[in-house]
């Protein structure tokens, strides 16, 4: 269960697929993970019932003690296995890519653009989280990728666990890229490490220049911000310069490319950045 907005309860039914595996029927072959970890403190606080009139107060006071501490669980159990997957990926030098977004931001295209100008040259492989469906996961296999797709149900992100599972069924090559395309989601997903060498947060340029600092701990917990659809800013009121000053604020470490997924704008920086950073 996720602390900030509760989803990623067991009925969820996370599950692990292959576009392959699965193409004609969905739901063939597919792994439950209880991977929202059942120790959730769920302590029936109702029968701590108290005659003294702060009585409502303490209640309260325990039923936020005890999101707290399920929190902090999850999100501890979370490095645990972020850090296993970190091992993996650093043993294997496979550079880890989690782009993560709000929905519409042009993600997808910008995956799908980057693995077909670069498939000859780079070694990839591709995680796709998204709540329902195959398809992101079957415009990937379609470029001849290796992909999993991780249906997360009702769970607005992704967790190590999960990928850790995906990763079992992917045949990673050493001295390749994995990216891990993220549930569309700019709030949960900064809060769990997925082990990934990189985090990559993709804005486009319709969603102004303020998202940055409305939505800061994306921002903060990012090495890359790509800026999508520079080529709708003659039709935008939007300040480029302003919405790049509002990221840095919040985390002045921040490298950007400004790009367009779709007129292929941009992106030759973009994919120099990729190259350079692929340990040989």
């Amino acid at each position: 269960m996720c602390g900030t907005c509760g989803c990623g309860s067991e009925e969820n039914g996370v599950r692990i697929l292959s576009p392959l595996e699965n193409k004609g029927h969905h739901h063939g072959h597919e792994h439950e993970h209880a991977h929202s970890h059942g120790h959730t403190h769920s302590h029936d606080h109702h029968h701590h019932e108290h005659s003294h009139t702060n009585g409502h107060s303490h209640d309260h006071d325990h039923h936020h003690k005890t999101v707290l501490e399920v929190e902090q669980d999850i999100l501890q159990h979370n490095e645990i296995m972020a850090a296993r997957n970190r091992g993996y990926f650093e043993a294997k030098n496979v550079f880890a890519l989690n782009l993560v977004s709000s929905p519409g931001s042009g993600k997808t295209a910008l995956l799908e653009r980057t693995l077909r100008d670069l498939k000859d040259e780079i070694p990839f492989s591709v995680i796709e989280g998204d709540q329902q469906t195959l398809n992101d996961a079957d415009r990937i296999a379609a470029i001849e990728i290796p992909v999993i797709q991780i249906n997360t149900g009702k769970g607005c992100h992704l967790e190590s666990d999960m990928v850790y599972e995906a990763v079992k069924k992917l045949d990673i090559q050493d001295n390749s890229v994995l990216m891990i395309e993220n549930v569309g989601n700019l709030v949960c997903p900064s809060m769990f490490n997925l082990g990934e060498s990189k985090r990559v947060v993709i804005i486009s340029t319709t969603e102004g220049d303020d998202k940055p600092i409305k939505y800061p701990d994306m921002f903060h917990s990012s090495d890359i911000c790509i800026i999508n659809k520079i080529d709708l800013l003659p039709y935008l009121d939007i300040d480029l310069e302003e919405l790049k000053a509002n990221a840095l604020k919040v985390n002045p470490n921040l490298e950007f490319f400004e790009i367009s997924a779709t007129k292929g704008k941009g992106l030759e920086v973009w994919y120099k950045w990729l190259k350079d950073n692929i340990k040989s």
